[in-house]
This record gives structure tokens, C-alpha cells and sequence, in this order.
């Protein structure tokens, strides 16, 4: 733009030299579609005279919602957790975090975006960070005023010795994870963490203005829950006039700092809200209109379409200058803006998909963006991100050994910023044809390529849609044949799958992969690894044993490293949650199984134990919700052509001789469309697909699957439509939310283990504390059908966090056992 504005400059002078003496110098103080110029002159008493030229030039309007922040090769993610070991301080992971920032705000201005967010960026979570922003401090983390601090801060993402985390939850349907805000008429807000500000200030030292991001007042409480010991009905946005002085002094100091626009994520106008939930936010932004005077004010939505109600309220906000609208998931909402949208606002129109790494359809969007311009004016259009760009990869130009072709169909968070200018530079009658060209060559490419095609997979999957899947009789009587076989105690124990995964162990995956370790080497280190985990397992005196895992990277990923249709990346990591990652893996064509996934590890580790080894494996819910997904076809006919695959497995696992057999679906209700009016519909075909893969297995064979962080209560019927024989829930940072389900008179009949503590926080709880769980549990569930286990796999614990804990899980079960046994 500084060039642009050298040349403008040129231009001004050779026009204004014939009737003004050349000015010795010249200062720009505004660039846009005018220049504005001071220069000296000896006419003019006060030295100065201010000329103001209009040139017919259209800015370039491009914004991000937001930006991962792990960083291309993770570097946030491994200093946190050298921070968390003590091997690094608090300057040493400030450090890291600020170069980060500095990167990312570079790379966003270096690629053309206009308005570039700050306060995106987090330590953990962004909810967290309106949470200490606020000083909303559940009173157990003994935090006594002033700046909030990492030793407040990581205790409430963590939990340590002495207390338990906060709640954790699916951040929308995506596999990001918040920290659930703990919330009551006595908590005292403050202005406790300034992160917005400094952070605004830090980009500007830079030389970068940007538009600071605030999770939005309203959305803020309808994202938190009512805290333990406050009355359940309480209502959260009754203490909207209480945070909102915190947020005045927030707007204050931004705008003192010089900030020009400031983004609100409003995310929660998405969903189905009432009208009583409507008018927090009209009542919401009325009071904060005269704190925002002088600012532009966004309020940026995503994931799905806005409400035709919530677009009426919003739209209305008269403080509010921009509106931003997930376009990509949110199609409806172009209906609404052609119905009506306010002449006198910005609409931040999200066409490049924040949620997905396929290249955008440049043209597509290009002539959507055209419609909007006519719609909405010229001056008043912004090309975005659907969403914030956390839940794609990094960079694409990582991947130097991603086969070419499927690369070339491909944009990841640094290519998407290209795509956003490209598309912001095009409506602006600057259309980069090279480019607009290789993207429509490369599209091409992947709607024509063979390998994306099989005419067998889609056949045999299309034939599922108009039948029923499921086993031939029911559950309470499967539950009878299987405990005749398998003899198992009253409360029995067992974890969810996966044990700690060393650094050597890694190490020698990675040597593996790599060829530098045979495949007789390799099998025999990953035999004694499945033979310390079975070992461990029989003398905590666990029931029912699993191997560990030490074969898997990841629950999906490996899964789609031996399925076709799938291709995978060596950097394209995804935050789950703090610093946990993810590499989806890509699906790319339709899936089959060429060839039994995990039979030889599973049968490996039975040999080597009397007492039952679960199988293990993925289901076909998870494995989609997980993946980056194909976009030509429907979401269910994809799921559908996993399930069959998975359903081989499962029969093959069979013949072994595996008689437990877990299929997990820890992804099924994060994929519940935020929608009431779609909910069934993706249920349906989502349980549909877990019975595909089970229903043909024998009575004896017991099936297990697992769940993780949810609010399973608005779906628990769709879940006892698994027909599941044994479910395992993530439950422990809840406070047993789950189990008011069954207070409320739901029937259940196969078993079920609901968490007992919580493997996301280093914390080791006492077998007493694990006993009063189960005590609490068996006040709600029967004897016969509660299993107990830890709430998840356990591969990013410690050895030296796993043993005590399990051995206390395995003494607490033992406990309830003698005074059932007892009190019969």
C-alpha cells in the first residue's frame, strides 16, 4: 500500500507543479480512496498547506476473524508444556508467545488483510481469557485481586494438587475445547486482566494497527454455567449489568490506546434463542453504545446461519457499525441480507471457509461477493473468514512430501489469506487472473481425478440409506449371554483405551516411519511396550484390560493411514485444547478397508492374558467429525462408507477371539448441528452408522463405545438407539451433569460407566474422593450395569500420574463392592 501510495505521490506532483512551487517535502497522513498531503510552503504564514486530492482507487477490504496461535511448528504448544514440567519460566514462555504474535500479525499484513485481529491469540483458551479479563475466579483458586497471573491462570485450564479444573466443553461442533465459566449471583467482576489492551499495543509498537477481538458480553454468559452450590435455575443473563462495566473500561482503554474498530464474537446468535435471550443483546449493546462512540464496532458470527429473529435484533443495534456472517455454513443468510440490510453498516461477508482446508471456489465466491456488492454497496463490503481460521493447519507450504495433485487442492490458514485478499483485490477491479486460473485448473483437477471415485464403495453405501441396521436381540439380554462368558465382578473396572505415550516410544514410531528401524525391530519394541501396559493392568487388578495402543499416533489418524481415501500431513496440527493438537487426517475419495486394521495387535495382547482385552477402535462418527472432510458429497454418505469399513474390522476382530470390542464415538455429539430444526436428521444417519458396524456380531460379543465432553442430556435417547452394550462417558469435570438425566426418570439399561476422575488435569485423586463419585453414581444407576473408569484415554498422562490413579480408581471399586456385598 505504501508503494501504491508513492506512486499517487508522483502523480500529485506532476499535478500540482505547474501551480505550486515545488515543495521540498512531502508527508502522507491518510491513504485511501483520497490523499491527503502537507506541504511546506512559503506562502502560507504557518509554514503548511493541507491539499486534499480524490483519486478514483478502491481500497482493498479484507479481514480474519482469527488466527491459530500454536504456531507453523507447534512452538506454543512445547513451551507450555516445558513451563508446566519446570524445565522453562514464565519470561522463557512470554518470549515464544510474543514472537508468535508478532509473526502471525506480519504474515496477515504482508498478505494484503486489512483488518487484522489481536487478543485472538491465548495461552489456552479465549473464553478463559474473558473469564479472567472479568475476574470471575471460582473462589477455590484463592486468587485475591490484582492482575491475573499464570499461577491463576493454568490451575483453572489444569487443575494442580489441591484443586480440580473448570469444566471443559466442545467449543460449538467443532473439536475445540473451552473452559466453561463458573457463574452465581455473588461473583464480584473486575478488571482483571488487561491481555486486550497490551496486546493491541504490542502489534502497534510494530507498526500494526489491528482490530482488537473480545469474546462478546452476551455470548460470554450464555457460554458459561451456573456454579456448584448456586441454585440451578439461577439466571446467567441476569448478571449482564454486572460485566458490563468491566467491558466499558476494556472499550476505554482501547480506545485511549488508539484502537479504531474493535470485534465483539457474538457466536451464539446462531443458535435458537428465545426473545428474552434476543433483548440481552439490544439491551447489551444500547449500554455500551456511548462507551463506544467513536469506535467501529463488528459483531462477528459463525458456524451456521443467523436466525431470521437474531438478524432482525442485530441488525438493529444502532452502536454497531459491521456485521460478520459465516457465509460457507451459513447459506440461509444470504436470503436475509437480500431481504433487507442496513444501508449505513459494513457486512464482513465470510466466504472463505475457517472450518475446512479445501481450496476456495474463487470464482464462486467472487460472483457471490459481486451479488452482496450491489446489495450493500461498494464502500460498505469486506471479504473474511467464515470463521476464525484456529480449526484449520497452518501452512501448507510445510508439507514437502503431500502428494502434489491432492496438495494442489488444498488451502490452509496461510493460504486462505491469500485466498481473502485475492478475492478483496478482485472486487476491487484488480483480479490476479494468473492466480483465479490455477485455482479453477486445480478444482477441475479434483472433480475429474479417478482417485477420488470408487463405483463399488458408493454402491454398496447408497444401498444403506432405506434400511435399519441393528442386533437381533435386545440389550438386556446380550448383557446376560456376555456375563456368562465373561464372568466379570460387580462395579467392574477398566480405562478407555490408550496408556502414556512416551518420548521414546514416539521416538521409535517416528524411526519407524522413517526407515531407520526395521519392521522385526519395530514389532518387537511395540510387543514388550502392549506387554509392560498388560502386565501394569493385572497387578492394579483391572477387569477388563486394553493393550495401550502404543502402535497409534492418533485415534483417527491411524485409522486413516490404512483406509483408502484418505491423505495425511506432517504438519498440519490442529488445537484441540491447551496444548493439545490434532492432524486430521484428509478425506479425499471414498473410503474402504483394503486390509484388517488392528487385528494382529489385539490378538497379540489376549495372548497374553486370561482375563478379556478389549479391541480397539474408532468409530465412523468420529472418524468423519475428525477429518478434514470431502466437500463434494454429503456428510452422511461419507460416514456411511466408514461405517462398512469399520464393520469389517469388527467381524474380523471377532473370529480372533476378541470377545470386547470398543468402537468410539467420542466425536457423535460434538457434531449435533447447532440448529434444533437439523438435529434429527443428523442423528439419525449418525446412530445409524455406530449399528452399521456392530450388528452382526454374536450375543457373547460385547460391544463397547466411548463419548467425550458433552452435555449428553438433550440426546440421551439417541444414544440408548446405539444400542451400545456398555458406554463410556467423560463425566468428572461435569459434576456428575449427566446423572441428573437418570434422576429425571430416563430408563438405561446397558451398562455405562460415567467417568470418575478427570485425565485432562495432572491431579491424582484419593480413592475416598473416587469412591464418593461412584457412591453418588450408584444413587442414580443400578448396581448391574455401572462400570468404572477413568472419564479418558490416558495417553498424554504420566506413568507416574497413571499408576496412583488407577490404583486408587481400582481400590475405590473394591470398597463399594465389600459394602454392597455388605449391606445384601
Amino acid at each position: 500500500m505504501l508503494t501504491t501510495a508513492k506512486k499517487l505521490s508522483s502523480i500529485y506532483m506532476r499535478l500540482v507543479s505547474p501551480v505550486f512551487p515545488t515543495p521540498s517535502s512531502s508527508t502522507f497522513l491518510s491513504f485511501g480512496s483520497s490523499i491527503s498531503v502537507f506541504t511546506p510552503t512559503s506562502t502560507n504564514p504557518r509554514g503548511t498547506q493541507f491539499l486534499r486530492f480524490n483519486f478514483r482507487f478502491r481500497t482493498m477490504a479484507s479481514h480474519v476473524v482469527g488466527y491459530p496461535r500454536m504456531g507453523p511448528k507447534r512452538e506454543l504448544k512445547f513451551a507450555l508444556e516445558s513451563f508446566w514440567d519446570g524445565k522453562s519460566n514464565s519470561d522463557d514462555l512470554e518470549k515464544v508467545a510474543a514472537d508468535l504474535r508478532s509473526s502471525i500479525w506480519k504474515q496477515m499484513a504482508d498478505a494484503g488483510i486489512k483488518y487484522i485481529p489481536s487478543n485472538t491469540f491465548s495461552y489456552y483458551d479465549q473464553v478463559l481469557d474473558t473469564t479472567a479479563m472479568l475476574g470471575a475466579v471460582p473462589p477455590r483458586y484463592g486468587w485475591d485481586g490484582g492482575e491475573i497471573g499464570f499461577d491463576i491462570y493454568f490451575p483453572m485450564a489444569r487443575g494442580n494438587a489441591s484443586v480440580p479444573a473448570m469444566e471443559m466443553t466442545k467449543w460449538f461442533d467443532t473439536n475445540y475445547h473451552y473452559i466453561v465459566p463458573e457463574l452465581g449471583p455473588d461473583v464480584k467482576f473486575s478488571y482483571a486482566s488487561h491481555k486486550a489492551v497490551s496486546e493491541y499495543k504490542e502489534a502497534k509498537s510494530l507498526g500494526i494497527d489491528t482490530v482488537p477481538v473480545l469474546v462478546g458480553p452476551v455470548s460470554f454468559l450464555l457460554l458459561s454455567k451456573v456454579a456448584k452450590g448456586v441454585e440451578k435455575s439461577f439466571p446467567l443473563l441476569s448478571l449482564i449489568d454486572k460485566i458490563l462495566p468491566v467491558y466499558k473500561e476494556v472499550i476505554a482503554e482501547l480506545k485511549a490506546a488508539g484502537a479504531s474498530w474493535i470485534q465483539f464474537d457474538e457466536p451464539t446468535l446462531v443458535k435458537d434463542l428465545d426473545s428474552h435471550q434476543l433483548q440481552a443483546f439490544s439491551h447489551a449493546y444500547s449500554e455500551l453504545e456511548s462507551s463506544l462512540s467513536g469506535l467501529n464496532v463488528l459483531i462477528e458470527t459463525y458456524f451456521a446461519d443467523v436466525p431470521a429473529e437474531a438478524f432482525k435484533t442485530i441488525t438493529a443495534l444502532k452502536g454497531v457499525t459491521a456485521l460478520g456472517f459465516d457465509l460457507v455454513r451459513g447459506l440461509k443468510t444470504l436470503d436475509l441480507i437480500k431481504s433487507g440490510f442496513p444501508s449505513e453498516k459494513y457486512l464482513f461477508a465470510g466466504v472463505v471457509d475457517g472450518r475446512n482446508i479445501w481450496a476456495n471456489d474463487l470464482a464462486s465466491s467472487l460472483s457471490t461477493l459481486q451479488a452482496l456488492e450491489n446489495l450493500v454497496g461498494k464502500d460498505k463490503l469486506v471479504v473474511s473468514t467464515s470463521c476464525s481460521l484456529l480449526h484449520t493447519a497452518v501452512d501448507l507450504v510445510n508439507e514437502t512430501k503431500l502428494d502434489e495433485e491432492i496438495k494442489s487442492w488444498l488451502a490452509f490458514a496461510a493460504q486462505k489469506l491469500v485466498e481473502v485478499n485475492a478475492l478483496a483485490k478482485a472486487l476491487a477491479g484488480q483480479k490476479d487472473e494468473a492466480f483465479f486460473s490455477a485455482n479453477a485448473a486445480a478444482r477441475t483437477s479434483r472433480k475429474s481425478s479417478p482417485r477420488v471415485t470408487n463405483g463399488a464403495v458408493q454402491k454398496a453405501a447408497a444401498a444403506l440409506k432405506g434400511s435399519d441396521h441393528r442386533r437381533a436381540t435386545t440389550v438386556s439380554a446380550r448383557l446376560e449371554a456376555q456375563q456368562k462368558k465373561l464372568s466379570l465382578p460387580a462395579l467392574p473396572t477398566t480405562t478407555i483405551g490408550s496408556f502414556p505415550q512416551t518420548l521414546e516410544l514416539r521416538k521409535v514410531r517416528r524411526e519407524y516411519k522413517a526407515n531407520k528401524i526395521s519392521e522385526e525391530g519395530y514389532i518387537k519394541y511395540i510387543t514388550e511396550e502392549i506387554s509392560k501396559v498388560v502386565k501394569l493392568q493385572e497387578e492394579l487388578d483391572i477387569d477388563v484390560l486394553v493393550h495401550g495402543e502404543p502402535e497409534r499416533n492418533d485415534m483417527v489418524e491411524y485409522f486413516g493411514e490404512q483406509l483408502s481415501g484418505f491423505a495425511f500431513t506432517a504438519n498440519g496440527w490442529v488445537q484441540s485444547y491447551g496444548s493439545r493438537c490434532v492432524k486430521p487426517p484428509i478425506i479425499y475419495g471414498d473410503v474402504s478397508r483394503p486390509k484388517p486394521m488392528t487385528v494382529f495387535w489385539s490378538s497379540l495382547a489376549q495372548s497374553m492374558s486370561k482375563r478379556p482385552m478389549k479391541g480397539m477402535l474408532t468409530g465412523p462418527v468420529t472418524i468423519l467429525n475428525w477429518s478434514f472432510v470431502r466437500d463434494d458429497q454429503p456428510r452422511f454418505e461419507t460416514c456411511y462408507q466408514i461405517a462398512l469399513a469399520i464393520k469389517d474390522e469388527v467381524e474380523d476382530l471377532e473370529k480372533a477371539g476378541i470377545n470386547v470390542i470398543q468402537i468410539d464415538e467420542a466425536a457423535l455429539r460434538e457434531g449435533l448441528p447447532l440448529r434444533k430444526s437439523e438435529e434429527a436428521f443428523y442423528l439419525n444417519w449418525a446412530v445409524h452408522s455406530f449399528r452399521i458396524t456392530n450388528c452382526g456380531v454374536q450375543d457373547t460379543t460385547q460391544i463397547h463405545t466411548h463419548m467425550c465432553y458433552s452435555n449428553f442430556n438433550d440426546i440421551i435417547h439417541s444414544i440408548i438407539d446405539m444400542d451400545a452394550d456398555v458406554i463410556t462417558i467423560e463425566n468428572s469435570r461435569s459434576d456428575e451433569k449427566l446423572l441428573s438425566v437418570f434422576r429425571e426418570g430416563v430408563k438405561y439399561g446397558a451398562g455405562i460407566g460415567p467417568g470418575v476422575y478427570d485425565i485432562h488435569s495432572p491431579r491424582i485423586p484419593s480413592t475416598e474422593e473416587i469412591a464418593d463419585r461412584i457412591s453418588k453414581m450408584l444413587a442414580v444407576l443400578d448396581t448391574n450395569i455401572l462400570w468404572v473408569n477413568p472419564d479418558c484415554g490416558l495417553k498424554t498422562r504420566k506413568y507416574t500420574e497413571v499408576k496412583p490413579a488407577l490404583s486408587n480408581m481400582v481400590a475405590a471399586a473394591k470398597l463399594l463392592r465389600d459394602q454392597l456385598a455388605s449391606t445384601k
